[in-house]
């Protein structure tokens, strides 16, 4: 084995040359050194030593010396760096080491901030990476995809991504879209022959499979010849130096060009400011260096931080709940969100099926177990099924389980489907029945197969029976299926199928469903010489022998009922879309609440008879969409946002991806989502569950809750130290506030308290509310009323501790009250700003550890400095004794306690009106 790998190690750069499409199959598994049965466990593992992981190389990692640097970026920081220099050069030593020490403490804050939350969404962007399945000993695994070596046997199906280059050991119907590699857009029709032509362009060489690829349709098999920045695309990559950063979302972006009008703003008050102190006769230089630090305190410069650290948060909180967000920009959408389109099986439902019962040769059996195991047994009756019922449940199980790709494996004590859960299902059962999928593999070897098609509705695996003749096993949904069958199955043997008999069956059919059974029909043909050698369905699916049904079951999540009352709750409607029958749909989606006693569900043939602009009227009233096909819920998607909807809409298969593209948010299944799908989504569940949707909504509004109350906190704290410096240099009053002062306030309250409400938990109201409107502003009226008000409130407690020292004490005395005043007040008012409508009396203190012990070490830093002879000097203020702070303490508490019973008394206006009916306005 060591001999092995170390030969591969020794050949790596000379197997980089081959040219795989013409080398056969024989001599590309000898040049691998594997067979068709895939690597073993303890190969495979050496191999990935020596090859490494197959990922593409970072163009950009994260480097926190940029990072560090970016932090002096702003003009406003270079104007206080000159302003630092110009003190030393003329002798004013203190204020030159406070200022430059407080630039630099103030960068490697916002560095640990940034540095932290760029590495959280790089940690994010790995969460998402795709997976593959490979055959390693002969069974069949779902691996990470970057655990891929050299010589792996890959398996690939329709909608998945080629997770590394390699050459095809078998294709059928097997189509790739190149796009990212060769520009084409047609898909490339794929076979597994030697081409010797060894000079074929890239587009030409049709029997390879590419990195970054996407398989469209058909299935195949390939063993994988290179993986990382071997393959195609990562030697396009190593030519490329990738540029730019991570897209900024709306919301950023909305926040920045705020961000200009403010900072222009606040200008130009600090430039009336300086030009009114010229007027009055301050010393011009004193007045620049106030005008620059009141400059660097009026810009929120705390926000872009707390925002990105809010985004971070709440994304790695959904990351916990389930929910993977792919773009930043979907939180925004989140808290919009109106109405969620969801899938029925595995998302609204367990998703693990269960075959309950069976109908073969005009009999019913009920079938015991739970899961994909093989514990379990056909019933008939009520008793264990005879000798009599053995022939026909096996011929239903040949069927089942011939027309099956699924495997069944048990990992940590529980059975585990690779591959459709339905599948996993059907070969369970076909156990139960007395088959063997390992006999039918071995004897009955597949010798073609027509994949399953969302408009067919049906499946088609053709082997190879022991006579030499050619079998059909098909599994589809009953309805299509009964149209194409001319014979049927009984305990005498095949006949010619009557009226009669399709009647019974699709009675059959419809009653299994209305117990809220997922029904399959099963069928099958022997083809002779009159079969047309390309084997299409059109040729194969016809005069089909009809054998059974299977009624499978796939229980309501408990979950999901308490989810979708919450939807119902937060203003937000639910919409089931399923390809399912319609009884079987509208059963579970009454259990569930999304649909009432009343409500009628729409199919997709209905669909098909209505135009958009009907649709469109329509949408609103629809709770259930059945027996749909991809097609139809971008249609859907369509008329729900031409109504001024936000939609999320859930998908799996590879065609779900225009409508998850067509949608507000996208999402993406993670357990039976191809990994096309993931990546047209803009989310990804995890778990395939509904009440993970439904917590990524409440994490999405908790997003911009906090956003938006950090902003009004940083905000407000800005107006009053403007509003405060502004009215002292109008009544033409001593500066309240040196430049140290101003920016030792605006580092402790821009810092750390803002990070803390921008990490707040959610409110535990946030899913009562109606879903925000689209157009809705981050700062709207009472926005800034509040922090209007707010910052009025702060300046006047502390205009009047500053004109209090001035008439009893002096200049220094003042500015000592006025600095301490409006320290505390702006640490204690952060306690207030965690929510806008309720009182902090009735807030959970323990959902949030984090504020009070940053503002309670604030408070002491602040009394320490206050008190502090030595610090006196360094913030040019007078030290007091504590009973002067603790009374400064109690002052600067006034605007807390007047904003908070406001809120309190607000509450009780609103309480009261809904007593008695009466809307909020």
């Amino acid at each position: 084995m060591a001999e092995t790998v170390a030969s591969l190690a020794a050949r790596d750069t000379e197997t980089q040359l081959v040219q795989w499409h013409a080398q056969s199959l024989d001599n590309v598994l000898r040049l691998l050194t594997v067979s068709v049965e895939g690597l073993d466990s303890v190969e495979a593992e050496q191999r990935f030593r020596i090859v490494g992981a197959n990922e593409l190389k970072e163009a950009r990692p994260i480097q926190p010396w940029i990072i560090f640097l970016n932090q002096f970026k702003s003009i406003l920081v270079v104007i206080l760096i000159v302003a630092g220099v110009i003190s030393g050069v003329l002798g004013d030593l203190i204020d030159c080491l406070a200022i430059l020490a407080i630039v630099l403490l103030n960068a490697v804050i916002g560095f640990y901030q940034e540095f932290n939350a760029e590495k959280s969404i790089a940690a994010l962007s790995k969460m998402t990476a795709p997976r593959a399945r490979v055959r390693r000993a002969g069974r069949v695994q779902s691996i990470p995809a970057s655990h891929l070596v050299p010589g792996d046997v890959v398996e690939l199906e329709a909608g998945d991504l080629v997770p590394a280059d390699g050459r095809l050991l078998e294709a059928q119907v097997l189509n790739c879209i190149e796009s990212a590699l060769t520009g084409e857009s047609e898909p490339v029709t794929k076979h597994a022959v030697t081409l010797p032509n060894k000079h074929l362009p890239l587009g030409e060489r049709e029997n390879m499979v590419f990195m970054g690829t996407t398989v469209s349709s058909g299935m195949g098999r390939a063993v994988t010849v290179a993986t990382g920045m071997n393959t195609e695309l990562g030697q396009i990559a190593s030519l490329v130096e990738e540029a730019g950063m991570e897209e900024e979302t709306p919301l950023q972006q909305r926040l920045l060009s705020f961000g200009r009008v403010l900072v222009w703003g606040s200008l130009g008050i600090v430039a009336l400011v300086f030009i009114l102190g010229l007027i009055r006769g301050m010393k011009a230089f004193e007045l620049f260096m106030t005008s620059v630090s009141l400059a660097v305190a009026a810009v929120p410069e705390g926000l872009p931080a707390a925002v990105t650290l809010a985004l971070a948060v709440g994304v790695l909180r959904m990351s916990r709940r389930k929910a993977l967000v792919r773009k930043l920009s979907v939180v925004e959408a989140l808290g919009e969100t109106s109405v969620i389109c969801a899938d029925k099986t595995g998302t609204l439902t367990v998703g693990e099926m269960t075959v309950r019962s069976l109908y073969i040769a005009g009999q019913s059996f009920e079938v015991t177990g739970e899961g994909y195991g093989p514990h379990g047994e056909v019933r008939f009756e009520g008793k264990p099924s005879d000798t009599r019922h053995v022939a026909p449940l096996l011929e239903m199980a040949n069927v089942l389980m011939g027309c099956n790709n699924a495997h069944v494996v048990l990992e940590e004590g529980k059975w585990k489907v690779i591959g459709d859960p339905t599948e996993g299902a059907l070969l369970s059962v076909g156990h139960k029945a007395g088959g063997s999928k390992e006999r039918i593999e071995r004897e009955l070897p597949k010798h073609h197969e027509i994949p399953f098609d969302s408009d067919r509705k049906r499946r088609t695996v053709i082997r190879l029976m022991p006579d030499g003749r050619l079998r059909a096993f098909i599994n589809g949904a009953p309805d299509v299926l009964l149209e194409r069958c001319t014979k049927i199955y009984t305990e005498r043997g095949i006949r010619s199928m009557t009226e009669a008999d399709r009647e019974q069956i699709a009675a059959q059919n419809s009653a299994l469903a209305k117990q809220a059974l997922r029904v399959l029909g099963s069928a099958y043909r022997d083809l002779d010489n009159t079969v047309p050698a390309g084997l299409t369905a059109e040729a194969v699916e016809r005069d089909l022998v009809f054998v059974g049904l299977a009624g499978m079951y796939d229980p309501p999540r408990p979950e999901a009922k308490a989810a979708v009352a919450r939807c119902r709750e937060a203003g937000i409607r639910v919409v089931m879309i399923t390809g399912d029958h319609p009884r079987t749909a509208l059963t579970v989606a009454r259990e569930l609440g999304i649909a009432g006693t009343e409500d009628k569900e729409l199919t997709g043939a209905e669909l098909d008879q209505l135009s958009d602009e009907v649709l469109q009227q329509r949408a609103p009233e629809v709770a259930v969409y059945a027996r749909v096909a991809p097609k139809h819920k971008l249609r859907i998607v369509r008329a729900l946002k031409a109504n001024g909807d936000v939609v999320a809409m859930t998908g799996d298969g590879v065609n779900d991806a225009p409508a998850l593209k067509g949608a507000d948010i996208g999402i993406a299944m993670g357990k039976s989502g191809t990994e096309v799908t993931k990546q047209a989504a803009d989310m990804v569940i995890t778990d395939d569950n509904f009440a993970s949707i439904v917590a990524a909504v409440e994490e999405g509004r908790g997003i911009y809750a906090n956003i938006r109350k950090t902003l009004q906190y940083l905000l407000a704290g800005n107006t009053g130290e403007l509003s405060l410096m502004t009215v002292c240099v109008l009544a033409g009053w001593p500066t309240p506030l040196l430049p140290v002062q101003l920016l030792w306030i605006n580092l402790v309250t821009d810092g750390l308290p803002a990070l803390s409400l921008a990490a707040d938990a959610i409110d535990p109201d946030e899913m009562t509310r109606r879903p925000r409107p689209r157009t809705e502003k981050i700062a709207d009226r009472r926005f800034w009323r509040t922090t209007t008000v707010t910052g009025l409130l702060t300046a006047s407690v502390s205009l009047a501790a500053y004109l209090y020292g001035l008439s009893t004490a002096s200049e220094s005395v003042a500015r000592t009250y006025a600095f301490g005043t409006l320290m505390f007040a702006e640490l204690l008012r952060a306690f207030g700003s965690r929510n806008e409508i309720r009182p902090v009396w009735r807030l959970d203190w323990l959902a949030n550890v984090h504020l009070p012990l940053v503002v309670g070490i604030s408070l002491v830093l602040q009394f320490f400095i206050l008190q502090s002879e030595k610090l006196s000097w360094f913030f040019k203020i007078t030290a007091m004794p504590l009973t002067h702070c603790g009374l400064l303490l109690i002052v600067s508490a006034v605007p807390l306690v007047v904003l908070e019973l406001a809120k309190g008394v607000g509450q009780r206006r609103r309480g009261l009106q809904e007593q008695a009916g009466i809307p909020d306005n």
